[in-house]
């Protein structure tokens, strides 16, 4: 995973992230995982996000000409490359 490092935080920002994470139950860096989070626009778990993904593409109508594409003839052309 990578590492995130912020200098020269306010402190005042660090005493409020700290305040908030201990009420939470969090360690500082979560609660600045879970601010980040927000704060893009990805309040959405993970897997959440997958699921919804999934049923996205799930819905999407496969075109008849798609649906003539032999797999196993194009692995076995690619192999022969």
């Amino acid at each position: 995973m990578p590492l995130l490092q912020v200098r020269e935080c306010p402190e005042d920002i660090y005493k409020k992230i700290a305040l908030v994470a201990k009420k939470q139950n969090r360690t500082i860096a979560q609660q600045v995982v879970v601010l980040l989070e927000k704060g893009l626009g990805q309040e959405q778990s993970n897997i959440e996000r997958r699921k919804q993904l999934l049923v996205k593409i799930g819905s999407r109508k496969i075109l008849d000409d798609a649906k003539l594409i032999d797999e196993i003839k194009l692995i076995r052309e690619d192999r022969e490359r």
